[in-house]
């Protein structure tokens, strides 16, 4: 080969990556990487997979439909393992190695607890969509989930008008469950009621053979559930074994919603109630469509809840404060998603208010032999958020600038 012919073929060689190089490019400009990030092994992916898949319907959905800022989302989804100090890595590799520009994604207290630590640290912004224990306040997080005052104490103000003194609280040992039922007692010794006992057990536990025990001795007009995961089949198959089904001692759950009544088996549940701020019997034409979408996606068997209509919310929201502002910077992104006003994704009307929780309806279901809650309550108006409980911790505000 002849120095001319060989300098064709770099001139040829050097155009070709040239061209490869100018494709990337363009292919990075026209994509936008969020994370998605959940239990998808572990005790609580029985939770969390469901709400990844309405996440990732919702991706889907708007990219479809154009995409965000005319660029098509791309989600880089992660197992947190039901591990917080995996969560924790795992935020950290979507927020510096991947570069995306928000996360989807955790369910229990102590995940969120693990990562927000990270997002303060390098600055991102995860979009929490579960029911919590409050007492927290991030500029570094949305909290869609409900606070105390939107799930626990309504299901109290319920229990009450039912005429239920004597409350038995029962959880998973960690940060959710500890916290709302310090809010539960502060509230129920306020009124005059009686906690006639509280325990826990570690996430993930299954033997309750002593809880069971201490129920049968303390003879609760009601049990307060805040068990997470699949610790709640153990619980309610052995109460079940002792006489004690949900139809002659009522529980109410705070974890337990359509899918986790499905893979428990209805029958296990049958009679008990649930405290959540959406249910897939929610006659709304928005919850319809998410419902017929989710149907279409992953089986016509399948079912929704709470936190994935929170967790499909969550994108929707977030896509169009990024339209708003025109931009993905995650401050101009957060101060646009507390001046989006009312809107009806999928749950009714709800809007981010200033310290980035969500107005949201509250409702009591009582769970069928189909697995369906039939909605004996509601608020009947959005609730505005108090991260803080009064009662429980009188003074302290959620300011974010």
């Amino acid at each position: 080969m002849n120095d001319k012919s060989r300098g064709a073929l770099i001139i040829i060689g050097i155009s070709v990556l040239i061209v490869l190089l100018i494709s990337r490019v363009r292919a990075q400009d026209s994509t936008v990487k969020v994370g998605v990030l959940h239990s998808l092994t572990g005790t609580m992916a029985i939770s969390e997979v469901t709400v990844k898949n309405a996440t990732m319907l919702a991706i889907d959905q708007i990219n479809a439909a154009g995409g965000v800022n005319g660029k098509q989302i791309v989600p880089i989804v992660e197992d947190g393992a039901s591990e917080p100090a995996i969560f924790a890595q795992k935020a950290q590799k979507l927020v510096q190695e991947d570069k995306v520009v928000t996360v989807f994604g955790g369910w229990t207290s102590a995940s969120r607890k693990a990562m927000l630590p990270v997002f303060e640290r390098f600055h991102g912004l995860l979009w929490y969509p579960v029911q919590f224990e409050g007492n927290e306040c991030s500029p570094d997080i949305m909290y869609s989930g409900a606070q105390p005052n939107q799930q626990i104490l309504p299901a109290l103000d319920w229990a009450k008008q039912k005429g239920y003194t004597r409350y038995f609280l029962l959880g998973s040992d960690y940060v959710f469950p500890r916290t709302a039922n310090l809010i539960l007692k502060k509230h129920i010794i306020h009124d005059g009621l009686t906690v006639v006992d509280e325990e826990y057990v570690p996430l993930g536990g299954t033997d309750f053979s002593a809880i069971v025990n201490k129920i049968q001795a303390a003879k609760p007009d009601i049990i307060f559930n805040t068990l997470n995961g699949d610790s709640n089949v153990s619980f309610f198959k052995q109460m079940a074994a002792a006489g004690l089904p949900p139809a002659k001692l009522p529980v109410m759950s705070f974890s337990i919603a359509e899918p986790e009544a499905k893979a428990m088996g209805p029958s296990i549940v049958e009679g008990s109630f649930a405290a959540w701020n959406y249910f897939q019997s929610l006659d709304d034409p928005a919850s319809k469509k998410f419902v017929a979408a989710y149907k279409s996606r992953f089986g016509q068997d399948s079912v929704v809840d709470d936190p994935m209509a929170h967790g499909y919310l969550d994108v929707y929201v977030w896509a169009a404060a990024a339209e708003k502002a025109r931009s993905f910077d995650i401050d101009k992104v957060r101060k646009a998603a507390v001046t989006l006003g009312w809107k009806d994704v999928v749950m009714g009307k709800t809007k981010f208010a200033s310290n980035q929780s969500l107005y949201q309806t509250a409702y009591v279901g009582e769970l069928q032999p189909d697995g369906q809650f039939r909605i004996l309550w509601n608020s009947s108006a959005p609730i505005f958020p108090e991260p803080y409980d009064p009662l429980t911790f009188p003074g302290k505000k959620c300011l974010i600038h």
